[in-house]
């Protein structure tokens, strides 16, 4: 932040008032009865060409009526929100269905087009998925609904992928081989849908490397909750019926430093993950037969 002498900040706090006031639509009159003084004092405010500034209380009183910070009207701050506004700004909290793309995700992807997005997703990620396990996976939840938010949804993923958006996904190991080996989540899942869905996976990472990247990780080594950093905008973290979505740099920042760390140290990187997915499949099928 640039230095300013007494006079400078002065000024800048004239400046700053006026602009919060015409910001609001607030007279002068409207200011002197919003903070109890004399329409005289709010005058003296806004056109004395000294030096002085007037006193805390004032200045307070002043920042709290128009909405504004303080230490944005002493110049003190470029940020104009008050701190209980930045705080608040900083988190939101909205409703996480259970659905495919829902509207608050691919919202959030369109506005980060174009920006790298990085990934730890809670089951295979629905960027990846066949129709066919689309609908295994959804229709007990979604029921006759089902066809119709799958066709929404498959034009949602289709713009993701061609948002020119790079993808960096982080996968617990122990998961892909629970759906390669039909167990736990996927224990149900037919075989000829997983076989299908493999050569989905295979597919598009080979048409879409290195664009899109997938790393797998050892859970029992590194954990992570479902997360999604959409560039340098926002974090979310998916809690089951709720995302927590982190706007403030120094959160996403912790975020991220988080997600490399799962690639940094990923059991499979992502160089090897067509070979390692077609070896694991294969010896999958092995076992059953």
């Amino acid at each position: 932040m640039a230095r300013f002498d007494k006079r400078d900040r002065a000024y800048l706090f004239r400046r700053r008032l006026s602009q919060a006031m015409e910001t609001g639509d607030v007279s002068q009159s409207g200011l002197a009865r919003g903070i109890g003084v004399d329409r005289s004092t709010v005058s003296q405010l806004l056109s004395d060409g000294g030096a002085r500034l007037p006193n805390a209380q004032v200045v307070g009183e002043c920042a709290s009526y128009l909405g504004v910070s303080a230490d944005w009207l002493l110049g003190l701050s470029e940020r104009p929100e008050s701190a209980a506004d930045l705080l608040a700004n900083s988190l939101e909290v909205t409703e996480a269905p259970r659905a495919l793309v829902d509207e608050q995700i691919f919202d959030w992807h369109r506005e980060a087009a174009g920006y790298k997005i990085r990934h730890v997703p809670a089951s295979l990620p629905d960027l990846l998925k066949t129709r066919a396990m689309l609908e295994w996976e959804y229709s007990p939840h979604l029921g006759r609904t089902t066809e119709q938010a799958i066709g929404a949804s498959e034009d949602r993923l289709n713009f993701m992928l061609s948002a020119q958006s790079d993808y960096e996904i982080a996968f617990p190991i122990h998961e892909m081989e629970s759906f390669l080996r039909a167990e736990g989540y996927y224990r149900d899942l037919p075989e000829d849908l997983r076989l299908a869905q493999t050569e989905r996976i295979l597919s598009l990472y080979r048409q879409l490397y290195p664009r899109l990247r997938i790393y797998l990780f050892d859970a029992r080594r590194l954990f992570s909750s479902p997360v999604t950093i959409f560039g340098p905008l926002l974090a979310v973290i998916y809690v089951g019926r709720n995302y927590l979505a982190f706007r403030d740099s120094n959160r996403v920042q912790t975020i991220l430093a988080h997600f490399d760390q799962l690639v940094r140290e990923a059991s499979v990187p992502d160089r090897a993950f067509p070979g390692y997915l077609e070896e694991m499949a294969d010896s999958a099928l092995a076992r059953k037969s």
